[in-house]
């Protein structure tokens, strides 16, 4: 039998080894064991801790769509500049709130700093660079002119009123005059075949329609006078009245083309003397008072094209593609249907984020525009939103 001393000494070497596996135990348990109200505690004060970026908008479809048909602000605004933010946004974790405004107090609130970023249609001008930053550009346009359709009688009457047709009807009755009045000296005495009528004044017009088909029938038959001069003369007007005729012709199909495209604006400087029509604050209506030309200024496209459709203005001028894609929206709607964009390009446009100056955001907002203007997602938006205009 064992001594009392060695049995206390096992038991206390037990004791110990019991001890230390326990507490080895109880260690790991509290090393991996995360409590998880401190864990969402921590994410919550680092979500808190994130700065939260006011960004602006302004109403501008297709880029800025926060109004309904009826003009009622809808609780999510879409459109390309709407996607392009979304992306950019989280590309590099920003937190932001939305608040929608005038284009006037838009750039106000960029400038003044209560708003970090704008984002809509907005044009980068040396004018607006001097009071806030701008991005790179994200969309390029050009300004337009928009008018209306004239109807068939209302066509009609310009072209028959129309200056340039009235200078040449005039020329064509002169030449045939003189024409006529030559031949007539030349040949009423000895030519009974082209001098029949009795009476002199008969033979008079005989003489003036001699000329006129002269003019616009070309040259006679050289055996259809008498005299030698006639006969010379003959030759002569063949080659003459050919290339007039020519030039008449080229004249005057110019000027119905003109009167079938029921507008003679090709540029801003043929709206001088005409009822104009621009958006207030936005660079069409500075450009407008740039050239001198008095506008009427609206406070949306909207109100320009029922003011246009109801012959209030005879043009409007505005970015091309928000003319276009307004009036795709409004033709596939039944409305509109006479009004169209003129083919003429002018004054160009870069649509940017304006930033407010000196922001810390800049660079970050820049990288990202770019990588979100080359991805195919942006290219589809693109082709979904101003396609098939």
């Amino acid at each position: 039998m064992q001594p009392l001393s060695f049995r206390i000494i096992r038991l206390c070497v037990l004791c110990y080894l019991c001890s230390m596996a326990t507490y080895s135990y109880s260690s790991s348990v509290i090393e991996n064991y995360n409590d998880p109200l401190t864990e969402n505690n921590s994410s919550l004060l680092i979500e808190k801790n994130r700065p939260t970026m006011n960004v602006g908008t302004y109403h501008c479809p297709p880029f800025v769509m926060s109004l309904d048909a009826n003009g009622i602000q809808q609780t999510t605004s879409t459109g390309l500049s709407i996607l392009l933010w979304q992306r950019i946004a989280s590309s590099i974790d920003l937190q932001y709130k939305m608040q929608d405004y005038t284009l006037k107090g838009l750039l106000t609130a960029v400038e003044n700093g209560s708003v970090e970023v704008g984002i809509s249609c907005i044009s980068i001008t040396p004018e607006r660079e001097l009071l806030m930053d701008f991005s790179h550009s994200f969309y390029e346009t050009h300004l337009a002119i928009a008018v209306k359709d004239k109807g068939y009688l209302s066509s009609f009457i310009d072209l028959i009123t129309n200056t340039t047709l009235l200078l040449i009807v005039g020329l064509i009755f002169v030449a045939a005059g003189i024409i006529g009045w030559v031949f007539y000296l030349l040949e009423h005495n000895i030519n009974d075949k082209l001098y029949s009528m009795p009476t002199k004044g008969a033979q008079w017009l005989e003489a003036f329609i001699l000329g006129l088909l002269f003019i616009t029938k070309g040259p006679f038959n050289y055996f259809e006078f008498k005299t030698l001069s006639g006969r010379v003369l003959t030759v002569f007007l063949a080659i003459t009245s050919t290339l007039f005729i020519a030039s008449v012709t080229a004249i005057l199909a110019s000027t119905f083309t003109l009167g079938l495209m029921n507008s003679d604006i090709k540029g801003p400087y043929d709206l001088i003397n005409l009822n104009v029509g621009a958006k207030v604050s936005t660079t069409s209506s500075i450009y407008l008072d740039n050239l001198g030309i008095v506008h009427q200024k609206f406070s949306s496209i909207d109100a320009m094209l029922i003011a246009l459709n109801n012959g209030v203005v005879d043009a409007i001028v505005d970015d091309d593609a928000i003319l276009k894609y307004k009036l795709k929206q409004a033709k596939q709607a039944g409305r509109y249907q006479q009004i169209s964009v003129l083919p003429y390009q002018f004054e160009k446009q870069n649509y940017g984020l304006a930033i407010k100056g000196n922001s810390p955001y800049t660079e970050q907002l820049n990288r990202a525009l770019l990588n979100v203007r080359q991805s195919s997602e942006w290219q589809q938006a693109l082709n979904q939103y101003l396609s098939d205009y």
